[in-house]
């Protein structure tokens, strides 16, 4: 068996989330000594490289012809999302129309934009592996001559199944009565597409795609990030191919020295995480008032102010910044106020900290809904939350001593499972027996 270099191309979906996630795992194959390359949105330019990355770039549409050069990282997602955001105060059935189908769709149209660039990256690359952190199908990372392995960086209900509630729902598990309705109306609103989308794919040169699902199952291998205490897989088991990262934390975040005015707090006060991530904090109608809200408490807060944030000001009880290193943050603090994002949600377990979720859209709500229903946070509605409401969530998680104690050694768990070596390993299997059979 050779024990050359292998080459590793990553791509991953151009956000923060899947980016990020990808990035944990690259750099455990990186100081393994392979070639790791990410095809990465145009937008990233700059951003992977100073990790030790190589950078090939892809454009997702025609760049506007006032183009300059310097977006923000996953800023095609951001101008979306910042269009989109009215539709978040709806009932997520009737975001399967206003939302998910246009957010698929915008996908799709990306997908379909960018294949030749991805050809042509596969072919001057020459990865040993494809890896794959998305939710759509790109026709050339499946007919590469390499492996393809497909990574879930969501909520694993993306995985569906009988005995699961549908994703994107936020439905509970325990009360199936909503879920043949959600089903149904998902296939009303996604049926055409799909069906459009899945001879782009066949013409492509791709398998047909799975029955109303955007994105092959690999035959190689399937990662996906999601604790083992906080699976679905008792509801709905998984094959051979799957491989469960219990979570997927980078080690390449900048240290981070926490500010005095928050260290120094009166007695009986917590430390507090907030970040709603790079898409949600650009609503800074939510922003503003949950700092008001947040602002009245005793409490001190970091705030990840995200995009906007030349847009408002944060409470005297409070520091943040555009971005921050939220793997060496998350640690530090007694609670985080999240979106419900996956990174955010796994890292905050990892870490072993209770959450109070506000979700805004995609699968933020079922993740807000399965830490709510296991007891490791409070789901509360994001535009309807009444102050007594987030004081009262506050107060209770803050002060359940068995609740800290319990995601403690829960914490201790899935960091001693070491989700980054473990998909680092799958990937490095599947690379190294294509790079074998040359």
């Amino acid at each position: 068996m050779s024990e050359r270099p292998l080459t590793i191309l990553f791509w991953p979906e151009s956000a923060y989330g899947p980016t990020n996630q990808c990035i944990g795992i690259g750099k455990v194959l990186l100081d393994r000594g392979h070639r790791v390359v990410f095809a990465a949105e145009s937008s990233w330019k700059g951003r992977l490289s100073p990790l030790g990355f190589e950078e090939e770039l892809v454009d997702l549409a025609a760049p506007p012809e006032d183009a300059s050069g310097d977006d923000d990282a996953g800023a095609f997602w951001k101008e979306f999302i910042r269009e989109t955001a009215p539709e978040f105060r709806k009932p997520t059935v009737d975001q399967l129309t206003t939302f998910i189908q246009p957010t698929f769709q915008a996908l799709i149209d990306g997908a379909m934009y960018c294949e030749p660039r991805l050809r042509e990256i596969i072919e001057r690359v020459k990865p040993d592996v494809v890896v794959e952190d998305n939710v759509i199908c790109f026709p050339a990372t499946v007919t590469a001559d390499a492996p393809f392995v497909r990574i879930v960086s969501c909520n694993p209900l993306e995985m569906n199944g009988p005995g699961v509630a549908p994703a994107f729902s936020g439905y509970a598990q325990d009360d199936p009565s909503a879920w043949p309705a959600f089903r149904a109306e998902y296939e009303r609103t996604h049926r055409e597409m799909w069906e459009a989308f899945n001879a782009f794919v066949m013409e492509s040169g791709a398998p047909a795609l799975p029955d109303l699902e955007f994105i092959h199952t690999s035959d190689h291998a399937n990662l996906y990030v999601y604790p083992q205490e906080a699976d679905y897989t008792a509801e709905r088991p998984l094959d051979s191919t799957w491989t469960r990262m219990d979570s997927s934390v980078r080690t390449t975040d900048e240290p981070y020295t926490i500010p005095a005015e928050v260290t120094d707090r009166p007695e009986g006060s917590a430390l507090i995480y907030l970040s709603l991530g790079s898409l949600g904090s650009a609503d800074v109608e939510l922003m503003r008032r949950l700092i008001d809200v947040l602002g009245r408490t005793p409490h001190r807060f970091i705030v990840s102010k995200g995009p906007q944030h030349t847009e408002y000001e944060l409470a005297d009880n409070m520091v943040g910044a555009e971005f921050v290193p939220q793997t060496r943050i998350i640690p530090e603090v007694d609670l985080v106020i999240t979106h419900g994002g996956n990174n955010t949600t796994t890292e905050s377990l990892h870490f072993g900290k209770p959450m109070i979720l506000l979700p805004l859209f995609w699968d933020q709500y079922d993740n807000a809904q399965r830490m709510d229903e296991l007891g490791f946070g409070r789901r509360l509605a994001t535009y309807a939350f009444t102050d007594q409401e987030m004081t009262e969530a506050l107060d209770a998680l803050l002060n359940d001593t068995d609740l800290r104690e319990r995601m403690a050694a829960m914490s201790r768990q899935i960091q001693a499972r070491n989700g980054t070596q473990v998909g680092a390993d799958v990937i490095e299997r599947v690379a190294r027996a294509y790079a074998d059979s040359r």
